[in-house]
């Protein structure tokens, strides 16, 4: 029996990409699981799928960049099964740009959802964690986390910031697993956000050895269903032609 069976599993940014697909697989291996995002007619037609598929899934709308509205994704996800056992922090916004393009919103707007939206769920899971006794935290970092490329700096500086924040997570709190998933060039929505033109150009040639969200998804159910005595801390998915 897979150890991710009847585990309650909150993800957000779900409408797409790696969280849709975490969202399937996780409902495949016997998972009950709370999908968020700001499309709620895609989480609609997600969900309905998964139940004619045998498994079970719940959706709420939900903007990361809310600490109210991640606390009541939260507390939805309680409410429906009881307890949560883990929380996926996946949304994530990359619009890339030359820093001396000076797109400031762009880089709030980074800030607000990669960085802000990990805590806002930190800060919803982690009393409902702790008054349980258990739980894993699973943060949705990049390769951008480990390495700095032109055009993303401050996208890199937010995915770097979730290895820092979900490092302190994991060494203040021994009774909760705290897994950080870092992607290499995936297939998602992700550079559909990129307003600039030059950076918009090398993301296409970037994204052509691009491996389905399905293989991050496996990672994650990986990390899921180690044994409660087992914290896989960080896992790095690249796809095998990638030279970064």
């Amino acid at each position: 029996m897979s150890e991710v069976n009847g585990k309650v599993i909150a993800i957000t940014g779900a409408s797409s990409g790696i969280g849709e697909a975490a969202a399937r697989l996780l409902a495949q291996r016997g998972a009950w699981v709370v999908v968020g995002a700001r499309r709620t007619d895609r989480l609609e037609k997600l969900v309905a799928e998964i139940r004619a598929a045998g498994g079970s899934a719940e959706f709420r709308a939900l903007d990361v960049t809310k600490r109210e509205e991640v606390e009541a994704f939260i507390n939805f996800a309680h409410d429906q099964f009881g307890q949560v056992d883990v929380v996926v922090n996946n949304a994530g916004v990359m619009p890339l740009s030359p820093l001396a393009a000076l797109k400031v919103n762009e880089w709030n707007q980074m800030i607000d959802v990669n960085i802000r939206g990990v805590l806002h769920g930190i800060a919803a899971g982690l009393p409902v964690m702790k008054k349980q006794g258990f739980g894993q935290f699973i943060n949705v970092s990049s390769i951008g986390g480990h390495a700095v490329y032109p055009t993303a700096a401050v996208y890199c500086a937010t995915k770097y910031a979730v290895i820092a924040i979900s490092e302190g997570l994991r060494q203040e709190h021994q009774d909760i697993r705290v897994t950080v998933i870092s992607p290499g060039v995936t297939e998602s929505e992700l550079a559909d956000g990129i307003t600039d033109v030059g950076a918009a150009e090398g993301m296409k040639e970037f994204r052509r050895i691009a491996i389905g969200a399905d293989a991050i998804a496996r990672a994650i159910a990986f990390a899921i269903e180690q044994p409660a005595g087992v914290d896989v801390n960080e896992i790095i998915v690249r796809p095998t032609a990638s030279p970064y």
